[in-house]
C-alpha cells in the first residue's frame, strides 16, 4: 500500500468519523438555540451546508481510495477508468470549491461576529476538534489533494453548472426548513431583510464560482506540464 493510499484512507476515515460523531453525539437543546436545534423529519444535521460538505468530503476521499486501488493516478493514461473520471469531476466541480467556500465564509463571518454563524452558547455542545474537522481541515485536505494528484478539469460550463445546481438545491432546502420552522438555519439571516438576503445569496453564489475558478487556476499552475501533455495527446488523437 503506497503513501498516497494511506493518506486517502486517513482523510476518508477522518471525515466519516466527524460526520458520525456529529450525527450521534452532538445534540443542541431547543432552549439553547432554536435554529441550530430544529429538526425537520429527523434532518437536524442535514440543515447545514457544513454537514453536506463533510459528507461530500468523506465520499470524495473514499472514491480517491478506490481509485488508488482499482483505478489510476497517472496524469495521462491511455484509457481513463470511470472511477478516475468520477474522482476528477467530483473534486473539480464540488469538493474543492465547496470546501474553500465553507471554510472561508465560516471563519470570515466568525471573525467579524461569531454570533451570526456559530453562537458561543454552542461551544459546550460542539467540540473544538469537531469544529476544525468541519471548517478547517476541509480546506487543508483539499489543498493537499490539489498538490498531491493531477486531475483533468471538465469544461468550465459543465463544472460550474454542477456546482450551481448543488448550491441551488441547498438554498431551496434551507427555505423549506424556514417555511416549516420560521427560523433560519444560520443566525446571520435573522438580521437581514429580504433585499439584503437576496443580495447576500447572490454574493455567495458569485463567491463560490470564484472559488471554482481559483481551483482551476491553481491546478493550471501546479500541473502545467501535465496539462500540456494531455492537450498534446488529445490533439494527436484527433489527427
Amino acid at each position: 500500500m503506497g503513501a498516497m493510499t494511506v493518506v486517502h484512507a486517513v482523510f476518508a476515515v477522518h471525515f466519516w468519523f466527524g460526520c458520525y460523531y456529529d450525527w450521534v453525539h452532538v445534540r443542541i437543546p431547543k432552549n439553547e438555540h432554536m435554529g441550530m436545534a430544529f429538526s425537520f423529519g429527523n434532518t437536524e444535521k442535514l440543515k447545514f451546508l457544513t454537514f453536506w460538505n463533510a459528507l461530500l468530503q468523506g465520499l470524495f476521499f473514499t472514491i480517491c481510495l478506490l481509485n488508488d486501488i482499482i483505478g489510476t493516478n497517472e496524469p495521462n493514461p491511455k484509457k481513463t477508468p470511470i472511477i478516475r473520471k468520477v474522482k476528477d469531476t467530483l473534486f473539480t466541480a464540488l469538493a474543492f470549491p465547496l470546501s474553500i467556500f465553507v471554510g472561508t465564509t465560516f471563519w470570515g463571518i466568525y471573525a467579524v461576529d461569531r454570533e451570526l454563524v456559530f453562537p458561543k452558547i454552542l461551544d459546550k455542545y460542539f467540540p473544538v476538534w469537531l469544529n476544525h474537522v468541519m471548517h478547517t481541515n476541509i480546506m487543508i485536505f483539499v489543498l493537499i489533494e490539489m498538490a498531491m494528484n493531477f486531475r483533468s478539469y471538465p469544461k468550465r460550463k459543465t463544472g460550474i453548472s454542477i456546482l450551481g445546481v448543488f448550491m441551488m438545491c441547498y438554498l431551496i432546502w434551507m427555505h423549506v426548513i424556514y417555511h416549516y420552522s420560521g427560523v433560519w438555519v444560520y443566525p446571520i439571516f435573522e438580521v437581514l431583510n429580504l433585499p439584503l438576503r437576496i443580495l447576500f445569496f447572490v454574493g455567495l453564489l458569485v463567491l463560490i464560482v470564484v472559488m471554482y475558478l481559483i481551483g482551476e487556476g491553481l491546478n493550471n499552475i501546479l500541473w502545467s506540464n501535465q496539462i500540456k501533455a494531455v492537450k498534446s495527446n488529445k490533439a494527436k488523437k484527433r489527427h
